[in-house]
């Protein structure tokens, strides 16, 4: 990114919810720690580059000890006679916050941030700050726009969130991976305009993509409604228009904002106790039966753990031509308060079966000890409660004050302050039959296909993208098309009914469904499908990385004119 092109500002975002608790392992066992460690190393290749071309760097690197890391940054620019002058933000760390706490922290906005860039900062590190708040910040500084310009506020926050996953949104991790080169896909990056409009793209000669496709699967990436709530403002992600003005070059235009709640987000992370597994290899015939064996075995061993979950992976092939694909997979996860419960001994007993159990008997790895799992939830404290401080470049402490806060979003304070996906709850731009009472009636019959024209039954994929991940235990499904004929289908046939009954793990969960029209897309939230979170490894995809790809895996019937490409040529 400094050697590529031009930039004023380079940003880097460090922190998600897994590695906060990290961080806080780190801490416990030194308390100069709990930063990230990486960065450091990052800047001792860069810090001077970003200084002989005048380019800024602003990270929330810091993790729970922004000043400890500010203080490093400080002595590696001196070992290497780099003039640089380094500024930090905290106010974030709200430890002691409950009882079993490891870390606690609020989301800052940007601020902060932008406190710091104005008293002459080169490098802005930061704790527990939203995502976008990288962006907004210096935005802010840099165009000198008040607390409550909301709208371009708005228009940063959006560009923040379209950068904060890096490639994501050129190419990485993209449905529609195969139509482009995305081997080595560049870094994107944000042209910010005055009024707080953007252009997302990417150096010059580096890979991957820039389309208004991969820039949608970013917008709708670990976000629930339709107001993306955030300490700078609220951004109307129902506002946003995409528009391709070039090649890799996608204007982000009309963004509408509103104050942000009055409260902010806070994470909190705890060790949840312990946790084991074991991986029966089960090869050949009667996989069902080899898997029942083992489960009876294993009864009366299990029989004193708090949780034991048994899953069963049908990798294998009929008359399979190699041994690895006759092979299931059966997994024990086991989880407890006490080590010994589930530690060596219990995965050890599964061993030794090994000679007294199913045909074939064997296992992915030896017996392990247990291991701590976290967890991770959300609370939510009044943002005026938050001691928001830059600490400038020449030490002094800067309060920063709250935003003016809105009452009347029709959100709760439970869900609100959460510029990192939070998103709105039903009743806030949910539709009518998934819990809200804003947007538009929902058909109940697909569209009929012009006369002549069958249905095909194929993967949904073959006509929509999607991306999906995690927030704290809940996931969201983003999934969108690009022309309007088929979101006209879309937006009437992928009902909540329909999603629950082609992802049936799903169905008992209270899902919602929101529209995003300018964007063609629809937005599921699916509360409590990953547990406690991802550092409790409650699923085989402990993220929801891939329930969007397996959404678009599931067939179904979709009339054969939309599956046709621009060429006239079937998809």
């Amino acid at each position: 990114m400094l050697t590529g092109g031009p930039l004023d500002v380079l940003t880097g975002d460090y922190l998600a919810e897994l590695t906060m608790l990290i961080l806080g392992r780190d801490r416990l066992k030194d308390p100069g720690l709990g930063y990230a460690k990486t960065f450091l190393r990052q800047l001792e290749d860069g810090l001077g580059l970003a200084h002989e071309r005048g380019v800024r760097i602003v990270a929330n690197a810091g993790g729970l000890n922004p000043a400890g890391l500010a203080d490093a940054i400080r002595m590696l620019a001196s070992e290497a006679g780099i003039p640089v002058s380094v500024a930090h933000v905290e106010g974030d760390d709200l430890m002691p916050f409950a009882q079993g706490a490891l870390t606690a922290n609020a989301y800052l906005g940007g601020a902060g941030i932008t406190a710091c860039l104005r008293a002459g900062a080169d490098v802005v590190v930061t704790g527990r700050v939203t995502d976008a708040a990288l962006v907004s910040g210096p935005a802010a500084w840099w165009f000198d726009w008040a607390p409550d310009d909301y709208d371009r506020l708005a228009g940063a926050v959006v560009a923040g969130h379209v950068l904060e996953c890096g490639t994501q949104a050129t190419g990485g991790n993209y449905a529609f991976f195969t139509a482009h080169d995305v081997r080595r896909p560049g870094f994107p990056l944000a042209e910010i305009s005055e009024d707080g409009s953007a252009v997302i793209t990417k150096h010059p000669g580096t890979g991957g993509v820039v389309s208004a496709g991969t820039v949608t699967a970013q917008l709708l990436y670990e976000t629930q409604g339709p107001r993306y709530l955030g300490p700078d403002a609220t951004a109307r992600l129902d506002t946003v228009r995409l528009t391709d003005v070039g090649p890799d070059r996608v204007a982000v235009t009309g963004v509408v904002g509103e104050p942000p709640p009055p409260t902010l987000k806070v994470g909190v992370t705890r060790i949840g106790g312990w946790r084991n597994e074991v991986v029966f290899v089960l090869t050949g015939l009667d996989i069902e039966a080899k898997a029942a064996l083992v489960r009876a075995q294993l009864a009366d061993a299990l029989s004193q753990v708090a949780t034991a979950e048994w899953t069963l992976a049908r990798t294998d092939h009929e008359d399979a031509a190699t041994e690895e694909t006759a092979s299931a997979l059966l997994r024990l996860v086991v989880r407890d308060p006490s080590p010994e419960r589930v530690g060596r001994a219990l995965t050890s007993e599964a061993i030794e079966l090994a000679l007294a159990s199913y045909p074939g008997f064997h296992v992915t790895t030896p017996p392990g000890p247990a291991q701590p799992y976290g967890v991770f939830t959300s609370s939510a404290v009044p943002a005026p409660s938050v001691p928001h401080v830059a600490v400038l470049p020449d030490g002094t402490r800067l309060a920063v004050p709250a935003r003016t806060a809105s009452e009347d979003l029709g959100v709760t304070p439970a869900a609100a302050g959460g510029g990192l996906g939070s998103g709105a709850p039903a009743g806030s731009g949910a539709e009518p039959r998934d819990g809200g009472p804003e947007a538009e009636p929902i058909r109940t019959a697909p569209p009929e296909a012009p006369a002549g024209q069958p249905t095909r039954r194929v993967p949904l994929g073959t006509l929509i993208g999607a991306r999906s991940g995690d927030k704290g235990g809940d996931a969201n499904i983003g999934v969108w098309v690009e022309r309007d004929d088929a979101w006209d289908w879309l937006h009437t046939t992928l009902t909540v009914d329909t999603l629950k009954a082609l992802l049936p793990e799903t169905g008992p969960l209270p899902v919602t469904r929101h529209a995003l029209p300018n964007l063609r897309a629809l937005n599921f939230t699916v509360p409590g499908i990953l547990g406690a979170g991802v550092a409790s490894a409650h699923r085989f995809d402990p993220q929801a990385k891939a329930l969007g790809e397996w959404l678009r895996a599931r067939h179904v019937d979709i009339p054969a004119h939309l599956l046709l490409t621009p060429e006239g040529n079937r998809s």
